[in-house]
């Protein structure tokens, strides 16, 4: 979903981000277990995973990471860039698990003409539970607000 064309009701201090909902499955894990260059079993091996006690692979922290990136450009827009982000992982997730991100405005900041936009955002799984906590500063730039 694009924001809306005004700045006033997407710019504003409590301004919700869109949800952003992710399934990750085995395949991604695995691919991007690979891409990483992250040998540990339990991100796509499920009977390892197990045998250390979990109840299947292991959604990556930085995938984690990525799914919150996501959301957050989706919901700013194609102009946005990325200023900072960081985040904390607070639960495990695991394939086949549903994560939504979601997240709002904290405070909106002028930098010449453009926007900084400070968001708080948090990753939970179809449980409601918390798997990851995190903030972010998008640069909205003047031509698209």
């Amino acid at each position: 979903m694009t924001p809306p064309k005004t700045a006033a009701s997407w710019f504003r201090i409590g301004a919700p981000v869109t949800p952003y909902t992710v399934r990750p499955t085995t395949v991604q894990l695995f691919r991007f277990s690979a891409a990483t260059w992250n040998a540990h079993r339990i991100h796509y091996d499920s009977a390892y995973a197990r045998s250390e006690g979990h109840p299947d692979v292991l959604v990556q922290s930085h995938l984690h990471g990525c799914f919150l990136v996501n959301a957050l450009l989706k919901w700013a827009g194609p102009q946005a860039t990325l200023r900072s982000l960081r985040w904390r992982n607070r639960r495990i997730a695991v394939a086949d698990d549903v994560l939504t991100v979601t997240g709002h405005v904290m405070s909106v900041v002028r930098e010449g003409d453009d926007r900084l936009v400070e968001v708080e955002l948090a990753e939970r799984d179809q449980r409601g539970a918390v798997c990851v906590s995190g903030q972010a500063v998008v640069c909205i730039p003047a031509e698209s607000s």
